[in-house]
């Protein structure tokens, strides 16, 4: 008889940070995910480690570095606030500790650079939990436009805002990397990048600064390629909710809605236009958070990594096009807006 080959190990994850979008996202797709293995939570309050640890399980911990510094740990998750995001990262990869961490993976392009360089020397998996980019969704658009559902691709047209938040909420602290474009402008930057390739580059520019919290709260951003095509993007905390992008072409257009951050259980549609048809494909439902998790997984148990290096190549585009958008942008701040209405 011949025997099994086991089963591989769950990679042990480490959390460095209790955020709210991983008890709402991240750690129920853990406990779904049987190639992982949460065994460790880490905060600044043991307190809040033990009530994360209770509702999800693994050990509590006080303090970041102690996580770290366990060897029962294979790989991190760091949902901490972006402005944090470089120091930590930078420290689990020194721990030798695979990292997942939210978007955006830092808030300024050398800096990603630097992490993504650190990763590739020490052989470490480093992913960005953009996690929009993993649902199928987007894979069916790319065909359509292919098969030349929409003939040549023109322009992208891309949006993402809500209204304002919690006064108190971290995404207004500029010293905790906060503003709508680090928040919300990655996603549609992110789809222009996504279908428009990694030449793109930021024409035009503004951001709408809040003065008393020193953070853009709205903007918008020009794109161009080489060869002519063009993607504009708008973002915002104070809007109404828009979460889409269109993609238009020579002979027709195609709008997906829900586009960034769909429930498991929503159906996307894709709606297709041309001069005399009007069609709609519904794709069956699927949940990118566990479309990333396991990417990750894989990528932290392959020998080679191809995956991850398409990966980070693409978010070191990601970050020089923010900090273009940032170089480039007229800054606007309210109190001169109300000014010049008087």
């Amino acid at each position: 008889m011949s025997e099994r080959t086991p089963a591989p190990r769950p990679v042990r994850l480490g959390l460095l940070g209790c955020a709210d979008i991983a008890r709402r996202r991240t750690l129920p797709t853990i406990l779904r995910e049987s190639s992982a293995e949460l065994v460790v939570i880490a905060a600044r309050e043991r307190a809040k480690a033990r009530m994360f640890a209770d509702e999800f399980g693994g050990e509590a911990v006080k303090g970041y570095q102690a996580l770290l510094d366990r060897l029962d740990v294979d790989a991190v998750y760091i949902p901490l606030p972006a402005g944090l995001h470089h120091k930590w990262i930078v420290r689990a990869l020194y721990a030798g500790k695979h990292v997942l961490v939210e978007k955006p993976l830092t808030t300024r392009y050398a800096d990603t650079v630097e992490v993504v360089e650190l990763a590739r020397s020490r052989g470490l998996t480093l992913m960005e939990n953009l996690t929009f980019l993993r649902h199928g969704l987007h894979a069916a658009v790319q065909r359509l436009v292919d098969a030349g559902e929409i003939g040549e691709l023109r322009m992208v047209d891309g949006a993402f805002g809500f209204p304002p938040l919690d006064p108190r909420d971290i995404r207004y602290r500029p010293d905790l990397g906060g503003g709508a474009l680090l928040d919300v402008g990655v996603y549609p930057l992110s789809a222009a990048r996504l279908f428009l390739g990694s030449d793109l580059e930021v024409v035009a520019a503004t951001l709408k600064e809040d003065p008393e919290r020193g953070v853009d709260v709205a903007g918008n951003a020009l794109l161009c390629t080489p060869d002519g095509r063009t993607a504009q993007i708008a973002f915002g905390f104070e809007h109404s909710y828009r979460c889409e992008y269109t993609l238009w072409g020579s002979q027709g257009r195609i709008f997906v809605d829900r586009a960034y951050t769909p429930p498991p259980t929503w159906r996307p549609v894709i709606r297709l236009e041309r001069q005399h048809e009007r069609r709609e494909l519904i794709l069956p439902p699927e949940d990118q958070f566990a479309n990333t998790l396991r990417a990750f997984v894989r990528a932290v148990g392959a020998s080679e990594r191809p995956e991850q290096s398409a990966d980070t190549a693409a978010i070191c585009v990601q970050a020089r096009l923010v900090d273009q958008i940032r170089d480039r942008a007229r800054l606007l701040r309210d109190h001169e807006l109300s000014r010049g209405h008087r």
